[in-house]
């Protein structure tokens, strides 16, 4: 299996991150946060909001806020592709416009109280932590981050700053997954020993061996700011604006499309987040390149006991598809009866029965489908999201200083685990982690594959 290869520097510099940033060292890096100081927003005044990231999935986001007229005002609007973003800068014409999100905030830093990033994966990092570390409230787009080394330092940065933060998983917001957490809880199936998950995701080519031809850069791309913390390549149409993520220095592939949503049942309902370490190899992969994650792949994760709110939790082994591949149907499940939603979905296998879930854990249902005749869910007892609408919480949590749904405290566990799957595919070898030092403990080359280099004039990391 093919590795990326790695300069001295770099290996050196992943090396000093991943100490540096540590979750529980016993002495961690300034960061100056103690600074940071969140706008209060008056309960009669409206959120002044900017987006960073106006295109594609980032305009879904700006005028999922914008519709909040009554809580929001869009202030300014920042995005290196003016074609890609020409929709929201019609429909908000009194927004200021930018192509850097860095000179946006330097320049609108009094005016601006809260940032949606909705840009490529790579970017999301920096973006969020240079608006963090100005007191700005923030929504990120799923997977949270590019590294898990970033992960980790937003997690810590927001609750440092005390700013209020979320992550695009909309699944996480939704009635389906507290229904599933409660049904699951209830015991009905037992101890869940097995978790098999799947996607049909990629559905953009990866598994490219070389780099791509150049082609010229259309004159509405800055392709310098697109790149940002990225190595320097010429401009291909098949990297941006959409197929980016089947590439490695921009997206995490299926895993970062998917995982962050439909990992998100499990990893909740099954607490994983409170595991102390936890292996991750990979099964089987098909194509994997050094520029590119395979066309499909199989990733098992294994978590030991978890002391949990719930009580101690048996051990777990998670399984992860995609590529349109499902796991084998348990037996004496006719085949007729639809696992998940078909193309995504999951699985749960317990000691006194099964169960299967949707994307978003919707439909959660007991197999084979007889056994939902007589059965009566529980009462619920997860607080639910008014309409379901992470948007309208996020901007409610960032007046009224609350939480939000899938706040960075979660998300970044959540993402952590997610991605561990890619860097299972890097190392070429099952890894060991142990979550507090945030250290493969197994083999410490493939530690190289938590962070990555970032280029002159776009680092960030506190080192």
């Amino acid at each position: 299996m093919e590795k990326w290869q790695m300069t001295r520097r770099a290996f050196l510099a992943s090396a000093t991150t991943t100490a540096v940033l540590a979750g529980c060292a016993t002495s961690k890096p300034t960061l100056n946060t103690a600074r940071v100081v969140p706008r209060k927003i008056s309960p009669n005044a409206k959120l002044n909001l900017a987006c960073i990231g106006c295109g594609g999935m980032g305009k879904g986001d700006t005028m999922s806020c914008a519709g909040e007229k009554d809580l929001v005002n869009v202030v300014a609007l920042c995005d290196v592709d003016e074609k890609s973003a020409e929709e929201a800068f019609y429909k908000l014409p009194n927004a200021k416009r930018y192509k850097d999100y860095r000179k946006m905030l330097d320049e609108m830093d009094k005016e601006i109280d809260a940032c949606t990033v909705s840009t490529p994966d790579h970017t999301h990092a920096p973006a969020a932590y240079t608006a963090m570390m100005k007191g700005k409230h923030v929504r990120v787009q799923k997977p949270l981050t590019h590294t898990i080394a970033e992960a980790r330092l937003l997690a810590r940065v927001a609750k440092e700053t005390g700013v209020v933060t979320a992550m695009g998983n909309q699944g996480h917001s939704g009635d389906g997954v507290r229904e599933l957490c409660e049904f699951l809880w209830s015991g009905v199936i037992g101890d869940v020993k097995e978790a098999h998950i799947w996607t049909d995701r990629p559905i953009w080519p990866q598994g490219i061996e070389k780099p791509l031809e150049e082609k010229p850069v259309p004159a509405t791309i800055d392709w310098d700011l697109w790149l940002g913390t990225a190595p320097v390549r010429p401009y291909n149409p098949a990297y941006a604006p959409f197929k980016w993520r089947g590439w490695w220095d921009f997206g995490c592939g299926a895993i970062g499309d998917m995982a962050c949503h439909i990992m998100d049942p499990a990893f909740w309902s099954l607490h994983l987040g409170d595991a102390a370490k936890y292996s991750v190899e990979v099964v089987k992969q098909d194509g994997m390149t050094k520029q590119t994650p395979p066309k499909r792949s199989i990733i098992k994760f294994e978590f030991p006991e978890r002391n949990t709110a719930n009580g101690v939790m048996a051990p777990v082994t998670v399984y992860w598809y995609d590529g349109k591949m499902k796991p084998p149907r348990p037996e004496g499940i006719p085949a007729d009866e639809v696992l998940g939603d078909d193309g995504n979905g999951s699985l749960f296998i317990g000691t006194k029965g099964i169960a299967t879930s949707g994307t978003y854990g919707a439909k959660s249902r007991l197999l084979p489908a007889a056994k939902m005749q007589d059965y009566k869910r529980p009462d619920p007892t997860i607080p639910r999201v008014p309409g379901e609408n992470p948007y309208l919480y996020w901007i409610k949590a960032c007046i009224n200083n609350t939480v939000a749904m899938s706040d960075f405290s979660y998300a970044g566990p959540l993402t952590e685990v997610a991605n561990m799957g890619n860097v299972a595919l890097l190392a070429g070898k099952k890894i060991e982690f142990d979550v507090a030092s945030m250290k493969i403990t197994n083999d410490k080359k493939a530690n190289q594959y938590l962070t990555k280099e970032y280029r002159k004039g776009f680092d960030f990391m506190p080192l």
